[in-house]
Parts: C-alpha cells; structure tokens; sequence
C-alpha cells in the first residue's frame, strides 16, 4: 500500500468523542505508604523476560537491581522497597500466561543502594548505555524499553520529536499531574535528548481539554526556541501514535514501519518526566503515578505507589464506596479487567479503574445492522465487523486483504457499535492471528 492512500485513510479519521471524566485532574498526587510486600514479575515490558539476580533470603535496598535484561528487547527491574526477598515464584496472568516474580518482604528503612549516582552523560552513546541502566520503558501503556527506541538505525533522519501529553484514554490524569507537578524533570529529559541525540525539534502535544496543562507548559517553554507546545482537538484516540504523527507532523507512517521511519521520535510525556528524572539522580524506575477513580472507589485519587504494590492494596488505600464487580487495570477503552487482586501494578500501568456491578451493566448484543459506524469511526478507516467475519473462518489472507495489521486495538469500533458487536476484541484477535499465521508461512 503507498503512502498516498495510507493518507487519503488518515484525512477521514473521525475517531469518537467519548466522555472524559477527568474529575481526577485536579487532584495533587498523594504518596501511598509502603506495602507490606511488592511483588515484580520479570516482564513489565515489550521483549524479553528478564533473569532474576536475587535468590531467596537476599537482601535488597532501594534501586538494588532485582530482574536483569538480556541483550536485546527487554529492560532491567529494580526493587523499589529495603528489604528481604521472600521467594522467587510463578504468577498466572488473567491471560493464561504465566511469569516469574519476584517477592519482596518491605523492612521499612528504605536505605537506597550505593549504587545509585547520577550517570555521567556527554554525548549519544553516554546517554544511550545509561538508559540500559534505567528499568525506563513506555509509560503510556505499550511498555517499550527505552534505550532501544533511543537507538533506531536512522537515528541521524531524525528532525522532530514528539512528547505525547494528549491522554486521550477517559478516566486517566497520570500525565496531566506529570505535568502540572514535574516539569522540571520533563523539560530536563526533553532538553537532553534533542541536545545529546541532535534532534532540531520537540512538539509537546497535549489535547485542548487540557488548557492549564497548555498555558502552563508553553510558560515554561517560553525561552526554548526548539520546544513547541501543540493543542490539538480532544477527539479519542488522538495519542494512538500513528494519529498523533499524522494530525501533527503531516506524515504517513506506512503499514508495517515505525514512526522513526518517517523521521519522527515519539515518547509519552510521563516517559520523557522519568528519563529526566534518571538524568539527574540517576534512580531507576522503581515507582510511578496511578489513576485510581471509579464509582466504587471512596477518595479517587493520582497517587504513587511504588512498582509492584498489589492491587489489593492500592484498593484499600483508597477505600471502596460500593461492592467492586469489575476492575480495570488501564484506561476503560484499551484497559484488561484484572481477575486476580493479589496482582501488582507493573511499569506501564497508569490507571486502576474500580467500578460496581450498576455501572458495568452489560448491554445485549445484537445482530449487526450494517449502519457503517464501526468503519466510519475507525481511525485506520479499516473495517471491524468484515474483519470479524474473516476471522470467524479463520481466513488469514482475507484478514491481510483487510489490513486487520493496522487495527490498533483503540476500541472505537466497540463503543459506536449500536448493535453492542465485541468488535475490538475480534479485531485484535483477527491482528494476531494473521500475523502469526502469516509468520508461520514466512
């Protein structure tokens, strides 16, 4: 497929304008005390699983490296409690997958490695092999290790970066609060970055919805003659990255490349916040904000908690006001229902979503009534309910036919469905099973 229909795709996108409920957004974030226990699955990220370097009965202190990467794609895990490993066991995933974790029992003192320094960085391949040392990946939901997305081959193409601030996903003010709380560590990261990597632009996006988090960045920017603070209307989903690259830059990401390949670098705005962060006192990923909000929740607030806090105990902290029935890890378009309380927060997860069994009543599924919504709404303008159809015979050269590759697992199809179809759901099942299939033929 050229470029020129990709984009003819892209000028019709409409997306759907889904409610907020940011009621969230101005609540300052709260510190939660420490758990008991965290527990760290050894994959918080896109890639590889990482190795356990800890046994049981070691001892740990904050930023002690708990999970290291292998080469390749993956990111290193570090404790974010003092304490002494309980056990090293598996954790069954409401996927049917299962992990390594690794339990950590909290003493209380939170005595910090001596490990931990500030990374001496002068140039590209400083910063580089520092970020291998950071535990960062993508903190806006993908989990993509830093230092790799760094690294393209084409790093020298390179002429614009992105920071995605839009948080399109409803419920969610994790990177809004980055914002109005740690601009500092943001605009460090972002300066480094262009600086070090020789990157001539930044464009901050950030949805209209949003006039504070505007006004407040392009104050802080005012001197930075490479640093641009873009408003952009608050359509769902405006941060889906492929979007977001067109609506701003103009550009085409063609089917099957990366952003990079059309010259642009994308990151999420919390993301760029911690890679500051790390720049500057040289401690690795070891907590990070969440949304916890919902009808069933008692004080919805932002709080941090540091990474792998169970959820049970994150819920507990904020209280419940109604029975919980379904509970979200994520934003409510493109979150999983979590089963299991005893799971923790990983590195990518922003939102925690408690809802009673009066909010998530569910609506009849009916035939479909051929109305065009789900086409018409899709920002890749594929279509869902053909898409479905191929998948239901399991016809993997139809589903190519479709480009249900392209399907980015947005869950507009699903919300204007009139007919209530489960069409982002077949869609991501139809995207795996033709990749997968096509690998398999090779």
């Amino acid at each position: 497929m050229n470029a020129t229909t990709l984009l003819s795709r892209f000028r019709r996108m409409r997306g759907a304008a889904v409610p907020h409920h940011k009621e969230t957004a101005d609540f300052e974030t709260t510190v939660m005390p420490l758990p008991r226990e965290i527990v760290l699955p050894m994959q918080q990220h896109i890639g590889a699983l990482c190795e356990p370097v800890v046994k049981k009965g070691d001892h740990v202190d904050v930023g002690t490296l708990v999970g290291h990467a292998p080469r390749g794609l993956s990111a290193d895990i570090f404790s974010g409690v003092s304490g002494t490993v309980k056990a090293i066991q598996p954790v069954f995933y409401s996927t049917g997958k299962t992990d390594t974790t690794v339990v950590i029992e909290a003493d209380g003192a939170q005595t910090v490695s001596p490990d931990i320094a500030p990374p001496n960085v002068i140039d590209r391949d400083t910063l580089l092999e520092a970020m291998k040392k950071s535990g960062i990946v993508g903190l806006g939901g993908a989990g993509f290790p830093t230092d790799v997305k760094l690294a393209p081959p084409n790093l020298d193409e390179i002429d614009t970066w992105l920071v995605n601030a839009t948080e399109c996903e409803p419920y969610l003010s994790t990177d809004f609060r980055e914002m109005m709380e740690h601009a500092d560590s943001l605009l460090h990261g972002i300066r480094a970055c262009l600086k070090l990597l020789g990157v001539p632009q930044a464009i901050i996006c950030i949805e209209d919805d949003k006039p504070q988090a505007i006004d407040y960045m392009r104050a802080r920017t005012s001197a930075d003659d490479n640093i641009e603070v873009r408003a952009l209307p608050g359509m769902y989903p405006q941060g889906a990255e492929n979007v977001l690259v067109y609506n701003v830059t103009g550009r085409v990401v063609p089917r099957g490349k990366r952003q990079t390949d059309v010259g642009v670098m994308l990151f999420n705005v919390t993301t760029m916040s911690m890679i500051g962060h790390f720049l500057r006192t040289g401690m690795p990923l070891i907590k990070r904000r969440v949304t916890v909000t919902g009808d069933a929740v008692a004080r919805p607030q932002n709080v941090e908690v540091v990474i792998g806090t169970r959820i049970r105990d994150i819920v507990d902290y904020c209280g419940l006001a109604k029975e919980p029935h379904k509970i979200i890890v994520g934003g409510p378009m493109m979150g999983n229902a979590q089963i299991d309380l005893d799971y923790p927060l990983v590195r990518q997860n922003g939102g925690l979503l408690v809802f009673s069994e009066e909010a998530m009543e569910q609506p009849v599924t009916t035939a479909c009534i051929r109305c065009g919504r789900c086409t018409n709404s899709c920002p890749m303008q594929l279509s869902p309910i053909a898409i479905k159809k191929a998948y239901t015979t399991q016809d993997a050269d139809k589903l190519d036919k479709l480009m249900a590759d392209l399907c980015m697992g947005c869950g507009t199809c699903s919300y204007v469905c009139p007919a209530k179809q489960p069409l982002a759901q077949t869609s991501k099942l139809a995207r795996d099973f033709m990749r997968a299939e096509m690998a398999r033929r090779g």
